[in-house]
């Protein structure tokens, strides 16, 4: 599976919820780091960052996705940018799921629901406490 395949199956799981740019990075860090070979991985370089561990190129993938209509991007004031898939990277995302054994999707699955189902600073303290390392360099407080 490549990155741009991750990416979608990650999306594809939440069947059409946004993502916020916290929640697609840690989505992406936490499979990386913890099913790494279960997915061909890892695909990125996490780096510690403001806000935990940071990968800016998947911004870059998430954009080259939205120019081929597999992914929307919604402008959220602040600058600050959401994900959903359309109709035509849902199923792709589904295909990329689906191309993966039972437990590497069911990670996915639980690990999209972990990251929709918690706050902002939920999910950093969450991410900071499981891999203190990520907090180097970081602005947020909790």
């Amino acid at each position: 599976m490549d990155k741009y395949k991750i990416v979608l199956a990650v999306l594809a799981t939440s069947r059409g919820k946004v993502y916020t740019p916290v929640q697609i990075q840690k989505s992406l860090f936490l499979i990386d780091k913890n099913i790494p070979e279960m997915v061909q991985g890892p695909h990125f370089d996490f780096q510690p960052y403001a806000y935990g561990p940071f990968d800016k190129n998947i911004y870059n993938i998430l954009d080259e996705l939205a120019q081929k209509d597999l992914v929307e991007i919604i402008e959220s004031g602040r600058n600050w940018k959401k994900y959903r898939l359309t109709q035509n990277g849902q199923e792709l995302g589904q295909k990329a799921l689906e191309s993966i054994d039972k437990k590497s999707r069911e990670y996915i699955h639980n690990i999209s629901n972990f990251v929709l189902s918690l706050s902002f600073a939920q999910l950093v303290s969450a991410i900071y406490k499981a891999y203190p390392e990520m907090k180097k360099n970081s602005v947020f407080r909790d």
